[in-house]
């Protein structure tokens, strides 16, 4: 069945038309994913970025809570020095002081 120069140039433009639509449609697709990925990615790196700056601020209060203890720590042993040489000066005292010696003649 031949075809008339009217038919094939309908259908080279039915098909022309058609190349363009799907082209279009192709560029669309690309570009909505590209947006999607993109809205994934920036997503992405905000929560990791969230991430360290909450592990900064727990590495940091970290050390500050283990530095109040120390320097608790360290204040608790000054004064359970202090205590003591304080109870060994109120016994040495009470004691009358120090020994005396009755020398030999």
């Amino acid at each position: 069945m031949a075809q008339t120069k009217a038919q094939r140039s309908a259908a080279a433009k039915k098909a022309a038309a058609t190349r363009e639509r799907n082209r279009r449609e192709q560029t669309d697709q690309s570009r909505a994913g590209g947006k999607k990925s993109a809205a994934t990615r920036q997503t992405k790196k905000a929560g990791q970025a969230t991430g360290k700056a909450t592990g900064q601020a727990r590495r940091a209060a970290g050390s500050v809570l283990k530095e109040g203890k120390n320097t608790a720590r360290a204040g608790g042993k000054a004064a359970t020095e202090v205590a003591k040489a304080a109870a060994k000066q109120a016994s040495r005292e009470d004691s009358g002081g120090s020994r005396s010696r009755k020398r030999k003649k």
